[in-house]
């Protein structure tokens, strides 16, 4: 089997390059419509993308109001953090070696910052699954000085993830 690099797999995947970094595609959006816990809105139940991040990119940290499941498809480990709304950090890796620790699917929770990159070389292929269904108007992404001030005792992790 003929091993994909990054290029291809965006190609291939018609993937397109996402503000917060990186490069998706929406692959699914539930036909059913919830109501949205935080706030009168409703939102499709569910969604669904294709997530690529290449090794020296990153994905900046951001925030969406409902939970979102991570999931490793192929490629190299994801270094995912978190920050809770109490400011307590979290560092996990996204990947296949179990052995090694690393776990192939993870739970955002709902309003925690996140931000992710590559471990070592190459590209890795994620999902990102959201519920309620994923909208631009429930995303966030506080830039590097309000994250600093809300955050200050975290100002190494903030500056590798901001932009």
């Amino acid at each position: 089997m003929k091993t994909l690099d990054a290029e291809q797999v965006i190609q291939r995947l018609g993937l397109a390059p996402h503000p917060e970094g990186g490069f998706f595609r929406e692959t699914f959006r539930a036909p059913a419509v919830v109501a949205a816990p935080f706030g009168p809105v409703a939102r499709a139940a569910s969604t669904a993308i294709y997530f690529l991040l290449r090794a020296g990119d990153f994905s900046a940290f951001h925030s969406v109001q409902s939970d979102e499941v991570w999931h490793h498809y192929l490629g190299a480990t994801l270094e995912l953090h978190t920050i809770d709304a109490q400011g307590e950090p979290q560092r996990i890796e996204l990947g296949s070696n179990l052995m090694n620790g690393e776990l192939p699917q993870w739970v955002v929770p709902a309003n925690s910052l996140q931000g992710a990159r590559i471990i070592g070389d190459g590209f890795g292929l994620f999902g990102c699954t959201v519920a309620p269904g994923f909208d631009f108007a429930d995303f966030s992404m506080p830039s590097r000085s309000e994250l600093l001030a809300r955050f200050p005792e975290l100002a190494h992790l903030i500056e590798s993830f901001t932009r």
